[in-house]
C-alpha cells in the first residue's frame, strides 16, 4: 500500500526532528566529556546523571533505550549496558523488565519497630502510591501456619497477596494472613482505596508486635511480581501482630533491595540500653 503524499512528507519530517534531537543530544554528550579522562562508560553514567541533577530527568521518567543512547553517545551498547546496571545498583535508575529504564524515586524507607501505611508512607514523600491486588481469598490454614497463630488446623484464614506500587514501580510485596476473628470483614475492603495496615490499625490497638529482617533471593513468582531478575536480594521483613492475647495477623513484605531500605531511631531507655524483642 503506497501512503500519501502528506503522510510521506510527515513521516520525514519527523524522522529528521529524531534525527536532530539526537544530534543534539549527541553534541552535548560530545562538549561535556571532551577531553575526559573517565572511562566510557563512566561518561555515560555523568551524562545521565548531569540530566537527573538538572531537572531534565524527574523521578519516574523512562529514559532512552539502550540502542537510542549507543546512537546519542556513540559507544558501544555493552558500555552503556554496564553504566545503566551500575546506575541501578546504586539506586539512580529502575530497570523493569519489559518495560525499560526509569529514573528512580527516592529510595523510600521502612520504620523497623513501627507498623505504618506504605501508602501514607509513600503519599507524604511526595510519591503517587498504587496498588496491584493479587489475591483476596478465605483459604483453610495449614498445620504449621495454624500453630503459628494459636488456629486450629484447616480452619478459615483471610490470605492477601498485595503489589504497593509507587510512580508504577513495585516497591513491596505484601503477603499476609489474617485471624477471621479479629478482622471479620478483611475480605469485604477495596484495598485500592484503603491499605490493610490503616484498615487493620483502625479496628484495633495493636497490643505486641513481633519483627524479624532477612536478605534472600526471593521465589520465582515474587520476582515476576517484583519485576526484578534473579540475581537481585530482597529485604524481607516478616511481621507478627497480636490483639490482646490473640495473634491478629502473620505476613511477609518482599522490597526489592535496590528500591527500598529498613531503618529506625531509637530513644535509650536507662543507662542507654534498648530493648528489642
Amino acid at each position: 500500500m503506497t501512503c500519501c503524499p502528506v503522510c510521506t512528507s510527515m513521516m520525514v519530517t519527523k524522522t529528521m526532528l529524531e534525527d536532530n534531537r539526537i544530534q543534539k543530544k549527541r553534541s552535548i554528550f560530545s562538549s561535556e566529556m571532551l577531553n575526559s579522562a573517565l572511562p566510557r562508560y563512566q561518561q555515560v553514567k555523568e551524562y545521565i546523571l548531569c540530566r537527573i541533577d538538572s531537572g531534565e530527568l524527574q523521578p519516574g521518567i523512562k529514559i532512552e533505550s539502550e540502542n537510542r543512547l549507543v546512537e546519542i553517545t556513540g559507544v558501544s551498547r555493552m558500555t552503556v549496558n554496564r553504566a545503566l546496571r551500575e546506575l541501578a545498583d546504586e539506586g539512580k535508575l529502575t530497570r523493569i523488565q519489559g518495560a525499560g529504564t526509569f529514573v528512580a524515586s527516592p529510595k523510600p524507607q521502612s520504620a523497623l519497630l513501627e507498623v505504618q501505611s506504605i501508602a501514607q508512607d509513600i503519599r507524604r514523600r511526595g510519591g503517587i502510591y498504587s496498588c496491584d491486588i493479587r489475591l483476596l481469598s478465605e483459604e483453610k490454614i495449614k498445620p504449621s501456619l495454624a500453630l503459628s497463630m494459636g488456629l486450629q488446623p484447616y480452619s478459615p484464614v483471610y490470605h492477601s497477596v498485595i503489589v504497593h506500587m509507587d510512580n508504577r514501580v513495585p516497591i513491596q510485596l505484601a503477603d499476609r494472613y489474617v485471624n477471621p476473628a479479629i478482622a471479620p470483614d478483611y475480605l469485604a475492603q477495596d484495598f485500592s482505596k484503603i491499605s490493610p495496615n490503616e484498615y487493620l490499625l483502625g479496628l484495633s490497638p495493636i497490643s505486641e508486635v513481633e519483627h524479624v529482617v532477612e536478605a534472600v533471593i526471593p521465589d520465582g513468582w515474587i520476582r515476576e511480581l517484583l519485576q526484578i531478575n534473579e540475581a537481585e536480594p530482597c529485604l524481607v521483613l516478616y511481621r507478627k501482630t497480636w490483639v490482646n492475647k490473640d495473634v491478629a495477623t502473620k505476613s511477609s513484605f518482599y522490597s526489592p533491595g535496590s528500591r527500598y531500605r529498613i531503618g529506625g531511631r531509637f530513644t535509650p531507655s536507662n543507662r542507654g540500653s534498648i530493648r528489642v524483642i
